[in-house]
């Protein structure tokens, strides 16, 4: 039995998708098509009903997916016993938000590389809606967002919050210690419009009964770095990109009576019977997290 139409039999099971599976394993719609017929001639039973556009597994196909992630799954056991020592080459997707990129996700992903020379890393740097997206569809391997991911196929785990702060220009916001009111009198930067930074900073000025002056709703860490500069305003960040990047940036965390809640992170991911698990790249992962606070003076 050929184990390459097998995988992508796997995968068409697992994303309900021929096109998500094509893309998954790097080869054309037709190709991909080519191998669960391939398969379904060698098995003398269909293993996907074809019959209208819903995705559909019939009874056969239902029942040989089980012996499908079995068998990728020895598959990987025997080329680890028997093959050669030589770690094999293998590609990881990864998404996370600006959040994890500009805190702990670089020291981590540099111990991935010392630990497996052979690793290939593709990352994807977006918005927590879009990366949950692209890990259902099956785009990506892991996703570190601010919330997690749902499907078939799909684990989450919950890691270590990440503390926000308002941030401001060294020159402008010099004083030692504001009061929210006194923040709110500055424009005001923050995550795009309905994230949880969004969201927690408006239900804090509510709870305190304050009008801002304005607040301003942007994806990007790196512009509203640029606008804090600049003496656009005060922003709302994770505390540990605050403090990697005011070594290069005029800006300072700014010490507020009034405490903005803490992000939530959280990853998600898909187990691969054939290629290195997510679990094994992601063990230790935790830790990065935790200490992301103290990577800045141990550099």
């Amino acid at each position: 039995m050929n184990l390459r139409f097998v995988e992508a039999f796997y995968w068409v099971a697992t994303l309900k998708s021929v096109s998500r599976a094509a893309e998954k394993l790097f080869i054309t719609q037709s190709a991909m098509s080519a191998r669960v017929a391939a398969l379904e001639d060698e098995l003398g039973a269909l293993l996907l009903d074809r019959r209208d556009k819903t995705f559909r597994l019939t009874v056969a196909g239902s029942r040989f997916l089980v012996h499908a992630q079995k068998l990728l799954e020895l598959q990987r056991t025997a080329k680890a016993e028997v093959g050669s020592e030589l770690a094999p080459e293998m590609t990881v997707r990864l998404g996370a938000i600006e959040s994890v990129l500009h805190s702990w996700l670089i020291p981590w992903v540099e111990a991935l590389r010392q630990q497996y020379p052979s690793l290939e890393l593709e990352l994807t740097v977006e918005t927590t809606p879009v990366l949950i997206d692209q890990m259902r569809r099956g785009v990506l391997d892991i996703a570190f967002a601010a919330l997690p991911a749902s499907g078939d196929g799909i684990r989450t785990s919950t890691f270590p919050t990440m503390e926000m702060c308002f941030v401001g220009n060294r020159t402008i916001h010099a004083r030692r210690k504001y009061s929210l009111e006194e923040i709110a009198a500055f424009d005001l930067l923050t995550f795009q419009r309905g994230s949880q930074p969004h969201v927690g900073l408006l239900d804090l000025l509510r709870s305190k009964r304050i009008q801002p002056r304005k607040v301003h709703t942007i994806s990007s860490i790196s512009a509203m770095l640029q606008l804090v500069h600049g003496g656009f305003g005060v922003a709302t960040l994770p505390k540990a990109a605050v403090e990697r990047l005011s070594e290069t940036r005029h800006i300072r965390p700014l010490v507020c009576t009034s405490a903005l809640l803490p992000l939530p992170i959280h990853v998600s991911y898909r187990l691969d019977p054939v290629a290195l698990t997510a679990e094994q790249l992601l063990a230790g992962a935790a830790d990065y997290a935790g200490k992301k606070s103290s990577y800045r003076k141990n550099r």
